[in-house]
């Protein structure tokens, strides 16, 4: 039941900054800071001080160095599967395994009202309609139903969909929508839900007749199967806040799509662009091949527009820039030209010089007669940035290379000009060889030479990335570039290893390729009609039927944008209800759950990994962070649900943080290498049903 007017009141003042103060106890004051102080104190201002005050309390690294479980919340009798905080952060929703929606407040640690919902299947989103004074939730699950409660009149539905033909996954509001809301299902479909229209329950069939017919009754909004292929499953979505017309979805492949709405469903393969991380788009097969990664979760900043977070099974989490993303860069160096005055030297330390490691890249050192007689220098850091990189420098030899590679990157959102920063990370992580670390590597090894084009160990080292990415031919156009800018490293011992070692690698290439020519030769044919669609096109090759991409699919995959950061760490193969959000108004800071029972804490510009912290038995999946306050709600395989604000009294007293971060980051990324996200092993630990 919620609280009436004359209840809220005396919550109000009770709470608020001056009167509180004056009636707690001295035992309630010695307790630094009270999650329910904070949030009334805002409460108190409006305006420019009101936003000042959410910027300070919901991300100040002080209050998220002090986060620990505030709160325990039980009464759920199965796994908690989602959780959604009210636009104002008064009320926490949660659903289960034991098809129960329970309505809290946190603040008060008790359980407001508790709905036995119609479901059969397991509850996997809940949702808070907009504008109906927290009173209206939408629940979907694994029964293909979607219902809409009223929390004040307990089990009376409002509203009933099942057009789903497979699990409902997720739902999504939007600020200027109280009546309409949005679905995806495993069917491939996204709807689209208003409450104020009567609602006719159809299939794919029947509402791909109403939107030809023009009769506008249908409400599936999109088909992933009709435009994709049509074992696609639609995993979940999200509405841009700012800007309502944009959609994104998610599915059981690596893309992110984001679709312009208002110009669904007639035009859904020209309103869309996708967004995958460059690994990934790298080699991209016209096949249909079905591959463990999945993207579980995503979500849009909701105070920047620009933005959008992924959460990638079997992968890792990535940023998306909207608006300034571009398709990955492989081979394309910048323009250089030779000047009286310049030299090939290399004086800066390399950090591989220190660290020898067999097991690690093979990455041999230039050096030649002309180095050691340069007196050119690369371009001298700031001091504070001298140390970062120093420290890096002296975990990459030790081989702590997690340690390595965040030293590098404080020095670089500190200091974006240090091209011998880019090199060194990009040396640290070929070493470590995680999902994407090589392709990153890349990345860093580009920025550093558009700082300094003259910068041949930058050069080097991206002819070697290129080949360690399958790809010899740019790897060996690279290397021959080298060479033409650099005449005296044409004899250079490491130059001739790696041209080695591409010759080697260009036979097998042929060879295999020469392999799979002669064994399809013989029964290796397509079916369709010549000039049109691929959709219904099929390939059999070495025995197997592959279906084909369509034309315009494998054109959008192929111009598949890059991600803006990525955050590594944790482990997404079990569950693919797990997600990733954003915490602090700009992204400041980066949260997600994980197979290991922990949730992760990133530094949003660096990447770093902030605290981790023990928060399940065995899974977390839910981490959703309080809408304007420092304060998180966590859940997962557990029956309860932990509330999380900076009420430890000390950085140094945090019972359930982690202290060993870098045994469990390995430990993860090892166990997505060798156990990757299967469809027989999804949810495993949630069925019920």
């Amino acid at each position: 039941m919620s609280m009436s007017d004359d209840e809220l009141q005396q919550w109000r003042t009770k709470y608020s900054s001056s009167r509180y103060q004056r009636h707690e106890s001295n035992e309630q004051r010695n307790k630094n800071l009270n999650a329910s102080s904070l949030h009334w104190q805002r409460q108190q201002f409006g305006g420019d001080v009101d936003e000042q005050l959410r910027r300070r309390l919901q991300a100040s690294p002080a209050y998220v160095d002090r986060l620990e479980q505030e709160t325990l919340l039980t009464g759920h009798e199965g796994c908690v599967n989602c959780l959604e905080w009210s636009s104002d952060g008064l009320l926490l929703a949660s659903g289960s395994d034991d098809y129960r929606v329970m309505i809290w407040d946190p603040f008060r640690k008790r359980r407001i009202q508790t709905i036995h919902t119609k479901h059969l299947g397991n509850i996997f989103s809940v949702k808070f309609l907009p504008r109906h004074n927290n009173n209206i939730v939408a629940t979907c699950g694994a029964d293909k139903f979607i219902y809409v409660y009223d929390i004040n009149h307990g089990n009376e539905t409002l509203f009933t969909c099942n057009c789903h033909t497979m699990r409902a996954k997720r739902l999504a509001t939007a600020p200027d929508s109280p009546y309409i809301f949005w679905s995806a299902g495993e069917d491939g479909s996204v709807l689209q839900l208003d409450m104020r229209e009567p609602h006719r329950c159809r299939n794919s069939s029947d509402d791909a007749q109403s939107n030809s017919s023009g009769g506008g009754g249908g409400v599936r909004l999109l088909s992933l199967c009709s435009q994709v292929e049509p074992t696609t499953e639609a995993k979940c979505l999200a509405i841009n806040p700012r800007r309502t017309e944009y959609l994104a979805v998610g599915a059981n492949d690596p893309y992110a799509r984001v679709f312009d709405r208002r110009m669904l469903p007639d035009q859904a393969g020209t309103c869309v662009s996708y967004y995958a991380p460059g690994q990934l788009v790298k080699n991209i097969s016209r096949n249909v091949v079905h591959e463990s990664r999945t993207v579980t979760y995503l979500t849009f900043n909701n105070y920047n527009e620009t933005e959008l977070l992924v959460n990638m099974g079997c992968e890792h989490i990535y940023r998306y820039d909207l608006h300034n993303a571009t398709p990955p860069k492989f081979y394309e160096l910048p323009e250089y030209t030779a000047s009286p005055t310049a030299t090939d030297a290399e004086t800066e330390p390399e950090p591989e010089d220190l660290a020898v490691n067999p097991a690690a890249v093979a990455t041999p050192t230039i050096t030649t007669t002309s180095n050691k007689k340069s007196t050119q220098k690369r371009r001298a850091l700031p001091t504070s940035i001298e140390q970062h990189k120093k420290l890096g420098n002296e975990h990459l030899e030790n081989g702590k290379l997690l340690a390595a590679v965040d030293e590098y990157s404080a020095a670089l959102a500190s200091y974006p000009k240090g091209e011998v920063l880019y090199l060194n990370r990009a040396t640290a992580l070929m070493r470590r060889g995680w999902f994407g670390d090589i392709y990153a590597a890349l990345r860093d090894c580009h920025e550093a030479l558009r700082l300094d084009p003259t910068y041949v160990k930058a050069h080097f080292r991206l002819a070697r990335a290129l080949l360690e990415l399958h790809r010899p031919q740019e790897a060996d156009k690279c290397l021959q570039e080298l060479i033409q800018r650099f005449p005296s490293f044409a004899n250079n011992h490491g130059v001739l290893m790696l041209h080695k070692d591409i010759r080697e690698h260009r036979r097998q290439q042929e060879s295999q390729h020469d392999q799979d020519h002669s064994q399809g030769q013989g029964h290796g044919h397509s079916h369709g009609q010549p000039g049109g669609s691929d959709q219904e096109r099929t390939l059999i090759e070495n025995g197997f039927t592959y279906l084909r991409l369509t034309d315009d699919e494998y054109a959008l995959r192929r111009t598949a944008k890059d991600y803006k950061q990525r955050y590594v760490g944790h482990c997404n193969i079990t569950t693919d209800i797990k997600e990733a959000n954003y915490l602090g108004l700009n992204g400041e800071f980066i949260v997600a759950g994980s197979d290991d029972g922990n949730f992760y804490i990133w530094e949003g510009d660096t990447a770093k990994i902030r605290a981790v912290y023990r928060a399940d038995s065995a899974i977390v999946n839910c981490v959703q962070p309080h809408p304007s306050i420092c304060m998180l709600a966590t859940s997962g395989i557990d029956h309860d649900i932990k509330i999380w604000s900076p009420c430890a009294p000390s950085a140094a007293e945090r019972p359930n943080l982690v202290a060993d971060v870098a045994r469990y980051v390995e430990v993860n990324q090892e166990k997505m290498r060798t156990d990757p996200f299967e469809l027989n092993t999804r949810n495993a630990y949630c069925f019920n049903n």
